[in-house]
């Protein structure tokens, strides 16, 4: 069991995946412990000497901002504000988002500019380290006020009230809690607030599909040079001096891999009659390696929204300050998600085309990738199905960014539909992972009819580990078995 501390200071995606492996427990360091006490210590101060008001903390919300609450209802105002903002519907997000989503909030609070009390953060620790993860509903969020609707369910756990995720079941979160021996907390001013305002659903499912995402980039790349070894294709595309006159790094990058799996394959020794390869082969470097940046650019983008602070107002102890300002609006996060979402989309299509080819009955491959076309389909409809979800995908791929829709009175009057980008660019990640896999079964498929000709040492490595799983279609069968081993060798093997 790994301990994974925090401190409040500056974290790496690296970092990250290290207490995202699941058998991490949280743990605060002694100064992000006083750095939390500090920030509810002066923020009580102004509570309590300010004739001022104060969004949120002793104001309403939304456009209830002007409504002035009265001391004795000031607690009362935040376990309020949870159950209302409970509002999520729709499917059950995974319970590996939901428990980030505690992390991510318990890493923001460790900076101590949110003025919520050290008892709040160790009871969100006690519910990540047990296991007790809240039940989080994929609608409900318009990234503006933070992700309002999600981390209200998230929150709920903490007062006893929702659901929760806990020894393989759906329960209510105070069964869980009884049977840890914890007990609900009582919110204090500000807190719910705290816990409510920020970006954290949006952001959970952006750094889970951009460290898949980077997965299936170098996945795509095997399996392209796969492609290209079955496909028997032309090797001066992938010449670095190509590279060199186009400048873009991802570009050269993509190109040295692929010629690296490549070398010392015998099939491409063999002659060839084409003058030049299709695009799908032709510009591999150039339409991955633009991904390849895609995704430095996104990384650069929510590395730094896991250091930030989303949440609203924000205390600053040292300038003896209490802002209200607009941190809580994922914009930057929509748009890097669309962004994420339109590169690893790409990969997908390039992918689609290149298994049309390889079925095609060109270069000196069978019809369909199988020994008797007409009396068997062979690869036909995997190619069909790989359509659809490519289909699909190019849907998902258009932005819902761009539609801001007015909420609260006019208060939020413009909103970052970035949780909805969120949760669609995970599910382009589930169908790219599924093309490539498509696109694998065919090139492993494909060299079987080139055999004893061998492609690559690298490639044939590749090729011998996937008919280890996933024997050679001698007969027609049902493929949809093998294209669900296929995604599972991608995601477990191919690393």
């Amino acid at each position: 069991m790994h301990t994974f501390i925090i401190d409040g200071k500056d974290l790496t995606l690296e970092d990250l995946q290290k207490a995202w492996k699941g058998t991490s427990i949280l743990e605060l360091s002694e100064q992000a412990k006083e750095t939390i006490r500090s920030s509810r210590s002066y923020l009580e101060t102004v509570i309590q000497e300010s004739e001022q008001p104060i969004y949120g903390v002793n104001t309403g919300f939304g456009s209830l901002c002007d409504v002035l609450i009265e001391e004795q209802d000031l607690d009362r105002l935040q376990q309020q504000l949870l159950v209302s903002h409970a509002a999520g519907i729709g499917s059950v997000i995974d319970e590996s988002i939901s428990k980030n989503m505690l992390l991510l909030k318990i890493i923001a609070f460790s900076k101590g500019f949110s003025g919520v009390r050290l008892e709040l953060v160790n009871q969100m620790i006690e519910l990540y380290n047990r296991d007790i993860i809240p039940v989080i509903y994929e609608l409900g969020s318009l990234g503006a006020s933070g992700d309002l609707a999600p981390l209200a369910h998230m929150s709920l756990p903490l007062i006893g009230e929702g659901k929760v995720h806990y020894n393989g079941q759906i329960v209510d979160s105070i069964t869980a809690l009884k049977a840890e021996g914890l007990s609900p907390i009582s919110l204090k001013a500000k807190e719910g607030l705290a816990l409510l305002n920020g970006t954290q659903f949006s952001l959970s499912h952006g750094l889970d599909s951009l460290i898949k995402g980077k997965h299936l980039f170098e996945s795509s790349i095997k399996i392209a040079a796969l492609s290209c070894d079955a496909y028997n294709t032309k090797l001066a595309p992938f010449d670095p001096l190509i590279q060199q006159v186009r400048r873009h790094t991802g570009q050269a990058y993509v190109a040295q891999k692929i010629l690296h799996y490549l070398e010392g394959s015998e099939i491409l020794d063999l002659p060839k009659y084409n003058v030049q390869d299709p695009y799908s082969f032709r510009c591999i470097p150039q339409v991955l390696g633009t991904t390849k940046q895609v995704l430095d650019h996104v990384q650069e983008i929510f590395v730094n929204e896991l250091n930030a602070v989303t949440d609203n107002p924000t205390i600053f102890k040292s300038s003896e300050k209490v802002l209200s300002g607009g941190n809580f609006h994922a914009q930057p996060l929509g748009l890097a998600l669309e962004y994420l979402g339109m590169g690893l989309g790409e990969l997908g299509n390039i992918a689609e085309r290149r298994i049309y080819n390889l079925i095609s009955g060109e270069r000196a491959l069978p019809a369909f990738l199988t020994s008797k076309p007409g009396v068997q389909s062979g690869f036909m409809i995997g190619q069909y199905t790989a359509a659809a979800i490519l289909n699909q995908t190019k849907h998902l791929a258009n932005p819902v960014t761009t539609d801001s829709i007015i909420s609260c009175m006019g208060q939020e009057d413009h909103v970052s539909m970035a949780a909805n980008a969120g949760t669609k660019t995970r599910k382009i990640v589930d169908n790219v992972a599924s093309i490539l896999a498509i696109e694998l079964l065919c090139a492993c498929q494909a060299f079987d009819f080139r055999l004893p000709t061998k492609p690559s040492p690298l490639n044939y490595t590749i090729y011998t580990a996937f008919r280890e799983q996933i024997s050679k279609t001698e007969e027609d069968r049902v493929l949809s078995e093998d294209m669900h081993k296929s995604v599972a060798f991608l995601w477990e093997e191919l690393i």
